[in-house]
């Protein structure tokens, strides 16, 4: 009974306790990495208000050494994206806080773009914790064989008192997000940018302060903000319209322009305008069509809801009488 079967075949490692293999959708066949990996954060990759293309931006990023050149020229010749996609999925990451891009100037004179990457963004003003020395865990000592039963009879244990009440934790309120916590809703984005929509959008901005001296803008704010004014402009809104949707009723003070500016570009944003087909579709069904008649005096075709004679002969008819 003891003799090993070596008929049996080799089976596949047993899983792993808890797992179960779900009955449809992905199935994950994970392999612990030794080196070579990227620790990519949940928030990141089922990000809710970024594109495909721009988590997979940022994940590549992370995964980049220090110093390495993130260029757009350089990033479109390492994948089959254009420009113009990796120009709109870096300020995606900007607008949501995982990249900051800032103008530097060096001690030689030359002005250089100086990127910064956030694995966690908001996580830069918390405190971060060295991970603990792992110790070896001391050998618990055997315990001592008990000594041997005597014959003798043993004393009634004494009564054991109840156990103390254990002290229930203090629940922690949680407070509700509000308007402040919550991330703000994405710049709304051209379908195509193009040099000259970019350079009048950016236009557009920068002569702000021409109606409002209080938006004084920066180069990285109208950068930054032109995307969305070329929507407005993309959905045949009239440069006017624009510019009064954000120059009127400012506050007093007014403390951040940009963020301002970034607040009416996305919630006033104006639907497309419909096309002809569509106006003519509504307005056909309330179109009342008066019916031709033939006249039965001159046979003449007229418009009429009933039958006789066009204006004409009933003149002529008239005159006779």
């Amino acid at each position: 009974m003891d003799t090993p079967q070596i008929t049996v075949p080799s089976h596949g490692p047993s899983p792993v306790p808890g797992d179960a293999t779900p009955s449809s959708g992905v199935i994950h066949i994970n392999f612990r990495h030794a080196a070579g990996f990227t620790v990519i954060g949940n928030h990141l990759a089922q990000h809710r208000g970024l594109s495909l293309a721009a988590i997979g931006l940022a994940a590549h990023i992370q995964s980049l050494p220090a110093g390495a050149r993130i260029g757009i020229k350089r990033l479109a010749e390492r994948f089959p994206e254009s420009e113009t996609r990796i120009a709109a999925a870096l300020r995606e990451l900007e607008a949501h806080g995982y990249l900051h891009r800032s103008r530097v100037r060096l001690a030689d004179g030359r002005i250089v773009t100086r990127t910064a990457s956030y694995n966690q963004p908001g996580a830069a003003g918390r405190p971060v914790t060295a991970p603990r020395p792992r110790t070896t865990p001391k050998p618990t000592p055997q315990p001592t064989p008990p000594p041997p039963r005597t014959t003798a009879p043993e004393p009634h244990p004494a009564p054991t008192p109840p156990p103390a009440p254990t002290p229930q934790p203090t629940p922690v309120l949680v407070p509700a997000p509000t308007a402040r916590t919550t991330p703000p809703p994405p710049l709304p984005q051209p379908q195509e940018l193009t040099p000259k929509l970019q350079r009048v959008a950016a236009a557009l901005l920068a002569d702000l302060r021409r109606h409002a001296p209080q938006l004084v803008l920066s180069e990285h704010d109208i950068h930054a903000l032109a995307p969305g004014v070329a929507t407005w402009l993309e959905r045949d809104a009239h440069p006017d319209t624009v510019r009064h949707a954000l120059t009127t009723d400012l506050p007093s003070p007014l403390k951040h322009p940009a963020k301002l500016l970034r607040h009416r570009i996305t919630t006033l944003l104006p639907p497309p305008l419909p096309g002809a087909q569509d106006v003519a579709a509504l307005a056909r069904p309330g179109v009342i069509v008066i019916p031709l008649q033939n006249c039965d005096g001159c046979d003449r075709a007229y418009r009429s809801r009933h039958p006789g004679h066009c204006r004409d002969c009933r003149s002529d008819l008239g005159t006779a009488a």
